[in-house]
């Protein structure tokens, strides 16, 4: 099924299993050049298992391939990345206008190495 909105056809994700522990995600209607991040979780609706990880895209990027190291089965989702920050870099991936997480240290001035 292919849904519609204002005549636009929304990104689909297919998974295929291709043996243990591997699986090929595609993402179709893909929005041009678009970066696509993949996250995966085992279970869903479990605050024990949140939504993590599985992959960050490229732009452009529309196929994956997964090595879910143990886990033969969970629930994948796709985020699209709106900017040119990587979301597993931005500030606050929730919002994509938040920019790259930098972090500056002052302190210690001696120079002493922290740890």
């Amino acid at each position: 099924m292919v849904l519609t909105t204002l005549s636009q056809t929304v990104p689909v994700l297919t998974i295929r299993s291709l043996g243990t522990n591997q699986f090929s995600v595609a993402i179709t209607n893909n929005i041009g050049t678009a970066t696509y991040d993949l996250l995966w979780t085992p279970e869903l609706a479990n605050p024990d298992y949140p939504w993590t990880w599985a992959a960050p895209g490229t732009p452009g990027q529309t196929n994956f391939l997964l090595n879910m190291q143990g886990y033969p089965d969970g629930f994948f989702e796709t985020v699209l990345d709106t900017n040119a920050v990587p979301l597993w870099e931005a500030a606050n991936p929730g919002n994509p206008a938040s920019g790259i997480l930098q972090v500056y240290i002052y302190g210690p001035s001696n120079g002493a190495v922290l740890q």
